[in-house]
């Protein structure tokens, strides 16, 4: 008897130690400040390079660059790389001319197109191989009420100077908002630079460009994202985002389908970029995104209140049923211990009614009266 007695007071009392150590860290009281974790889900991996069109027509040699039309829908202005009588040409998904559009402009070496807002395109003659021009100009001219050819369109010029010498460029790029100009030079290897022209350039003298960030190497042409907040940069052979601010900076990138990259602009759905190359074909492709932070060595992440609070509502309500059962179960086994089995009284009791049966003597009074002889 002893030992049962034994074994089920052990019982009772692991089962009463259990309910509070099998309750889960941060989940014993309402004011628990543990917090609820998951494995962090991998990021989404970007839709792979879709080729979209390949511009198959003579009057397009090299495409230098390329912009959205604002005005019609699927299509695109491109101008060739050098050419001392600048077209802009525009092309359709299908990478059908539907426009070329001459100007009359003594041009050194256009490297870029843009297009703001309003339907304006700007030809930014900025190439300068051996870096020894005083001055770059942007060209202006509205987009056509009609598509079809015209030689000769009028334009507006504006000149602009470098702060700090002459630098090689391909890349202009547009605010969506205020339309502030912002170019960005052109090095082998090392740091290039984004300059910005005045807020509200102008067309008489010569506006000063101030040099706002540092820029990666060998930058061929860049857009805005619609909302301005990034910027997208194509390089020879891969295309960087920069978070556009004060100081702007690179915050991802991704390699290219082609080679020889030499144009980007947005989508159709403003959504993701095309690129494009020398070679004329044209790729759409996702916008490179920051990855998300994570713990370098046990990747998790934080859940949202609503899924916070579901889990910590959940835990609470299975960790109050796991105790009660097992205060249950324990306050079982005591009564079973102490009113079944009373500690030691019957236990002697019964050893000395034995002996007396055994040796002829009186058994003794359960109630511990003493017995007349």
């Amino acid at each position: 008897m002893s030992l049962l007695r034994t074994v089920l007071t052990v019982t009772a009392a692991s089962l009463l130690s259990l309910t509070g150590a099998a309750l889960p860290a941060g989940a014993t009281g309402a004011s628990g400040s543990g917090l609820v974790v998951g494995t962090e889900r991998a990021a989404d991996p970007p839709p792979a390079p879709k080729k979209r069109f390949t511009i198959k027509d003579d009057r397009v040699d090299q495409s230098a660059g390329l912009a959205r039309s604002q005005n019609y829908e699927g299509i695109w202005w491109t101008v060739n790389d050098l050419g001392a009588s600048p077209e802009v040409i525009g092309v359709d998904d299908a990478g059908k001319v539907q426009a070329v559009l001459g100007l009359k402009a003594p041009v050194k070496d256009v490297e870029a197109i843009a297009v703001d807002k309003s339907g304006t395109i700007y030809i930014a003659d900025i190439g300068d191989n051996k870096k020894n021009r005083d001055l770059i100009e942007v060209y202006t001219i509205p987009e056509p009420s009609n598509l079809e050819d015209s030689e000769s369109v009028k334009f507006h010029r504006y000149d602009f100077e470098y702060p700090d010498g002459a630098h090689d460029a391909e890349t202009l790029l547009i605010d969506p908002e205020s339309r502030r100009l912002f170019f960005v030079t052109k090095v082998a290897s090392g740091k290039a630079g984004i300059y910005a022209a005045p807020e509200q350039a102008s067309r008489e003298g010569t506006n000063e460009l101030s040099k706002i960030a540092d820029a990666p190497a060998g930058v061929t042409d860049g857009t805005f994202v619609p909302d301005g907040s990034l910027a997208v940069l194509r390089s020879l052979n891969d295309v960087a985002t920069v978070e556009w601010s004060d100081e702007p900076n690179v915050v991802a990138r991704a390699t290219t389908p082609s080679a020889q990259g030499e144009s980007i602009a947005l989508s159709d759905s403003g959504n993701a970029i095309l690129i494009g190359s020398k070679s004329s074909a044209i790729y759409e492709v996702a916008v490179p995104s920051r990855k998300p932070a994570a713990n370098p060595t046990t990747p998790k992440a934080t859940p949202t209140p609503a899924e916070d609070a579901a889990d910590a509502g959940e835990t609470t309500k299975k960790s109050h049923s796991l105790r009660w059962i097992l205060i249950g179960a324990a306050l079982f086994a005591i009564i079973i211990t102490f009113l079944t089995f009373p500690p030691g009284r019957r236990e002697r009791l019964d050893r000395m009614a034995e002996n007396a049966r055994l040796t002829g003597q009186t058994p003794p009074d359960p109630h511990g009266r003493r017995r007349a002889a």
